[in-house]
C-alpha cells in the first residue's frame, strides 16, 4: 500500500497546520481503501465488529455533515445514511451499497466543509449548539475534534485493512 500523503508543513501558521492535518487525515482514509472492490470494502474483517472501511467512509461523511453543516452554520440536512430506527445505518451495508456513492458523499461533505469553514475565524463560535455540552464550540474546537475522529477511525481502517489483504501502512 503506497502511504503518499500530503504532509502538513511543520511551520506554518495555527490555521494551515489544522487544515493541513484534517486533510491528511482525510486523505489517510481514503489511501486505506484504495485498490478494493465494492465487496472487499463492505467486508466487516474485525469480528464481532460491524466495522467495514466503506462503513467508515459513510460514518464520516455524517460526522463532516453534522460538524460543517449542522452545527459550525445551523444547516440541518439531516442525516444521510442512520436514521431514528437505524441509528448506526451508515455501518450497516448491502449489496447495493457501492464505493462509488460513498466516496463521491464523502467528498462532497468535504467540500462542503471546506466552503463553511473559510467563513469562520478558528476563534468564532458555531451558530448551533453541541448536544451533550449545550454550547456552540469554535472553529478550532471543530477542527480538533474531526482530528480525533479522522485519527480513531483511521486506526480502525488499519487494523480493518490488514484484515482483507495484509496491506499495513502508516
Amino acid at each position: 500500500m503506497t502511504t503518499q500523503r500530503t504532509e502538513p508543513s511543520v511551520t506554518a501558521g495555527e490555521r494551515a497546520m489544522l487544515e493541513g492535518w484534517l486533510d491528511y487525515h482525510r486523505e489517510t482514509l481514503a489511501l486505506k481503501c484504495a485498490g478494493l472492490d465494492d465487496d472487499r470494502l463492505r467486508t466487516a474483517s474485525v469480528p464481532p465488529s460491524e466495522l467495514s472501511l466503506m462503513g467508515l467512509v459513510r460514518h464520516m461523511a455524517e460526522v463532516e455533515r453534522i460538524w460543517f453543516r449542522k452545527v459550525l452554520v445551523d444547516d440541518d440536512q439531516g442525516p444521510i445514511y442512520f436514521s431514528d430506527e437505524d441509528p448506526d445505518g451508515e455501518f450497516h451495508l448491502t449489496e447495493q451499497d457501492t464505493w462509488e456513492e460513498a466516496h463521491g458523499t464523502w467528498q462532497a461533505e468535504i467540500a462542503v466543509a471546506r466552503r463553511n469553514a473559510a467563513r469562520f475565524a478558528l476563534d468564532e463560535t458555531s451558530k448551533a449548539v453541541h448536544r451533550r455540552s449545550g454550547q456552540s464550540p469554535s472553529l478550532r474546537w471543530i477542527y480538533t475534534h474531526m482530528l480525533e475522529e479522522y485519527a480513531r477511525h483511521n486506526g480502525h481502517a488499519d487494523l480493518l485493512r490488514e484484515r482483507i489483504d495484509g496491506a499495513v501502512g502508516y
